[in-house]
């Protein structure tokens, strides 16, 4: 099969898989996967096309993951593995798309506004 690379995107993360034949380990940065997403709710994410494809323990995974905090690496990461089993078995893609794992989420943070305290927020307006 050789090794497989797909990249995913979230907001500002930007993550790169590598997924080759093995037995279910998965490195993120150079460090085991529950080190690197320690919440259970960012280790689901990262595993949701993995386990929905029945392949949690067949493939070795190597992510290079990026930029963003830790929800939207978590996010870029599901993507990139979504879109690495769908090349895997083209009957993967059938499993996934309806979950919408192989969407990108076009959602970005938006920009902050001169004159005002945030993006849509505005200073306190006295009367005097």
């Amino acid at each position: 099969m050789g090794v497989i690379h797909k990249i995913g995107r979230r907001k500002c993360a930007v993550a790169r898989v590598y997924v080759s034949e093995g037995t279910g380990k998965i490195t993120v940065n150079k460090r085991e996967f529950s080190n690197y997403f320690p919440t259970a709710t960012l280790q689901y994410k990262v595993m949701q096309p993995l386990s929905m494809t029945e392949n949690a323990s067949n493939f070795d995974v190597k992510v290079n993951v990026y930029g963003g905090g830790s929800t939207g690496q978590a996010e870029a990461v599901r993507m990139a593995i979504a879109r690495a089993m769908c090349e895997v078995e083209a009957e993967n893609r059938a499993i996934l798309k309806p979950e919408g794992l192989l969407t990108r989420d076009p959602r970005m943070v938006e920009r902050k506004k001169f004159g005002q305290k945030k993006a849509r927020k505005r200073f306190q307006f006295s009367k005097r």
